[in-house]
């Protein structure tokens, strides 16, 4: 598919999980998805996601997590 072609112009996108991924910058953004504001290559974007993406946890885990923390 998309991932493959290095000419390809990718986008960032993020969902309201806070989970990161690419997508073909001229097809609409799946329901649930949004860009982030970053397109280049494949290698661009995904070192652009690498670099801010440093907590893999889905948001909603985050926030679990930190409610039940202050309870322990």
């Amino acid at each position: 598919m998309f991932a493959d072609d290095d000419a390809a112009v990718l986008a960032v996108v993020v969902n309201a999980e806070e989970q990161y991924s690419i997508w073909p910058d001229d097809r609409e953004v799946p329901d649930g998805w949004r860009r982030e504001g970053t397109t280049g290559t494949r290698e661009q974007c995904l070192a652009h996601i690498d670099e801010i993406w440093s907590d893999m946890r889905p948001k909603s885990l985050r926030v679990w997590m930190d409610e039940n923390a202050a309870q322990a």
